[in-house]
């Protein structure tokens, strides 16, 4: 089931300490945002309602729930209860030194300093008052998303910061939603990096749940690839866009403090930038992948959007980073095709997008596949080519077969540069503003390291 991102991230380009390193020059972990002298982002810890836990529960706060279809819902052993109703916590993510309970009138400590890029992910404090007043009491008006799981506003802080509120649905029936408020604070406030959304702050408070993250006033992908956001993005867009995707989730694999597998990789958990970069959102469903030596999976039960789904995880329950890196497949294909996952208005043969499409690659039939919305070039064609080969390694029906997320976007890297080459040589045919369009590649190498 589809819910609703709303946020952006921060953060400077400092190389952090990577868990596990290749041997190659070319590093994700330099997208990383970092704190201190190593690229983790290193959960704090609550008191008041959380103080009790041990490392083993918090640990278990990092499983995700999930509410489409598919999904079987039989996690809820792994957490704790939530809050009590009663008391009002904020601040640091669950498991931070410092929480603090307020009284009803909401007063107090005011929720943002003025440098917010150099705090702490989810280290802010607010008070119910302050998040009233930030949305204008919940305007309908600055309603920018709705999910199964809640409602996201734009909001504004007293010093002008512009923050997206993330209010978990209010349901005293199901505590699934607050297990799920519950998994994306802990994960939101274990991570930092250029590609992955930056997390403020978090508020519990009698009977609501609030996130609090950086706004992002561009959308989704899945709006830019429907053309509900301006003209459709060109294939180098979209390719600069598959590996940010490819970046932050490399460095949730490999250079997070243990190894975080997000469960719900897909086009609507895409947030892009005013300069039409990715940063990947929405991580309620996230759980820690494989910690104990020699341990090659976690057992769990299905947890994602159809569509997107790794088949063998939904065979076997066995949950690897390869799942992962199943539905960057489909993403791949989303981004060339420009179609969803499912289409059920489509015949019968063309419903199953993944399917149609590399039943048409394999037929030598590539460039039907093509988003009508891309002109074909030969710069183009090579790339879409290139990109699928990579597609049908990802959606490999076993995950031994399956590249990691970091050879993904080495992959990745070079089909861009090849189609920057390609397409800036055969630039001097066309008119001088059109060439000047063409990215500067050699800049953003030296930035990239």
């Amino acid at each position: 089931m589809m819910r609703s991102p709303a946020a952006a991230t921060g953060g400077s380009r400092n190389p952090g300490t990577p868990r596990r390193r290749s041997q190659d020059s070319w590093d994700v972990s330099r997208s990383s945002a970092s704190s201190g002298s190593s690229g983790r982002s290193k959960s704090s810890s609550s008191s008041g309602a959380t103080s009790g836990r041990n490392p083993v529960q918090l640990a278990a706060w990092v499983i995700g729930s999930c509410f489409s279809p598919l999904a079987v819902r039989s996690e809820k052993e792994d957490f704790t209860p939530p809050l009590t109703p009663s008391r009002c916590t904020y601040g640091s993510a669950p498991g931070s030194s410092h929480t603090t309970e307020r009284r009803r009138s909401g007063s107090g400590i005011r929720g943002i300093s003025s440098n917010t890029s150099q705090r702490k992910p989810g280290s802010m404090r607010f008070t119910m008052a302050e998040i009233h007043k930030a949305t204008k009491n919940f305007s309908p008006v600055l309603k920018i998303g709705q999910g199964g799981s809640g409602t996201v506003y734009k909001a504004q802080l007293d010093d002008g910061t512009l923050v997206a509120v993330k209010r978990a649905k209010k349901n005293v029936y199901d505590n699934y939603l607050s297990v799920e408020f519950q998994s994306e604070i802990q994960t939101l406030a274990r991570v930092e990096h250029l590609n992955l959304v930056r997390f403020y702050g978090f508020l519990e408070y009698e009977g609501e749940r609030i996130l609090v993250v950086e706004y992002v006033s561009n959308g989704t992908l899945r709006e830019h690839l429907d053309c509900r956001r301006g003209k459709p993005l060109d294939l180098g867009a979209r390719l600069d866009i598959a590996i940010d995707v490819a970046h932050a989730v490399t460095y949730l694999h490999m250079y997070s403090d243990h190894p975080i597998i997000h469960r719900d990789i897909k086009s609507s958990n895409i947030l892009i930038t005013d300069n039409l970069r990715a940063k990947v959102a929405d991580f309620g469903f996230a759980r820690v992948g494989a910690t104990e030596s020699g341990a090659t999976h976690v057992s769990t039960q299905v947890k994602g959007t159809a569509g997107y789904l790794d088949p063998e995880y939904l065979g076997t329950y066995q949950l690897t980073e390869k799942s992962d890196v199943y539905s960057f497949g489909v993403l791949l294909v989303e981004l060339l095709s420009g179609r969803r996952p499912i289409e059920p208005k489509k015949e019968l043969k063309e419903r199953i997008t993944t399917k149609w499409a590399m039943k048409k690659f394999t037929e030598g039939n590539a460039m039907q596949i093509l988003d009508p919305n891309l002109s074909p070039n030969p710069a183009t064609t090579l790339a879409v080519e290139q990109i699928f080969e990579l597609v049908l390694r990802c959606l490999a029906p076993t995950r031994h077969k399956r590249p990691s997320m970091r050879r993904c976007a080495k992959i990745l890297w070079s089909i861009r540069k090849d189609y920057r080459e390609l397409l800036f040589s055969d630039s001097f045919s066309q008119p001088s503003d059109q060439r000047n369009a063409i990215p500067n590649q050699k800049k953003e190498e030296e930035l990239m390291g």
